[in-house]
């Protein structure tokens, strides 16, 4: 897909559409509340003095990671200017930097943790993407990945969102991975799976990953 038409994909996302829908969606509210959870199931005995949140829109999850971890430094990149741009105003604690996920503007092993929240499915090489989290990833740290399943019930619920309350996100998911899928994609780009784990009625996923 040229440029040109991601873009317009990109555009068709309100710059606050998860303060938004946070606040005045009960449903958005609860998956993203159980995005924390998870997170925290993960990271609650860890200290991380270096986090990286990729995909980061305008860092609405960024912020709750930086609420858990107040000593850390936390950059966020999304290539969404307008994101970007809203997240620098909304938190100001937290380095936001336009960047493309398949190239990060970053040295090679920069951070203690990557994080990477529904990402994956929304970029155009998942592989490079992964590649490239592995490359900025320090040798005893930790990578998460999360998105959603691509269970039969997910896509169910997708369909109808798509049709109702989330219609900015037509078009959205480039590739629509079901977790089987993109674990495949995960140990080719040879990241080791620490732990796998299925949440919110099998809808979400979640990966622990090393070098």
């Amino acid at each position: 897909m040229n440029k040109k038409n991601l873009e317009i994909i990109w555009n068709q996302v309100p710059p606050n559409y998860y303060e938004e829908g946070l606040r005045k969606n009960i449903f958005q509210y609860m998956w993203h509340t159980n995005k924390i959870r998870t997170f925290k199931r993960f990271t609650s005995s860890k200290q991380y003095k270096s986090i990286l949140d990729v995909g980061c829109a305008a860092g609405t999850l960024t912020n709750k990671i930086s609420q858990l971890f107040p000593n850390s430094h936390i950059s966020a990149v999304d290539i969404y200017q307008k994101s970007i741009a809203l997240g620098k105003k909304l938190y100001p604690h937290i380095k936001f930097v336009i960047a493309d996920a398949h190239k990060l503007p970053f040295k090679n092993n920069s951070f203690e943790l990557v994080y990477c929240c529904e990402t994956i499915e929304h970029v155009e090489y998942p592989d490079r993407v992964l590649k490239e989290l592995k490359r900025v990833l320090k040798k005893n740290g930790h990578a998460i990945v999360v998105m959603d399943s691509g269970s039969n019930i997910f896509r169910i619920v997708w369909w109808i969102w798509e049709k109702t309350k989330g219609r900015v996100w037509d078009g959205a998911h480039l590739h629509p991975f079901h977790h089987t899928e993109l674990e495949t994609v995960i140990k080719k780009v040879e990241f080791k799976i620490l732990k796998k784990h299925l949440s919110f009625f099998g809808m979400e996923v979640s990966f622990v990953l090393s070098k």
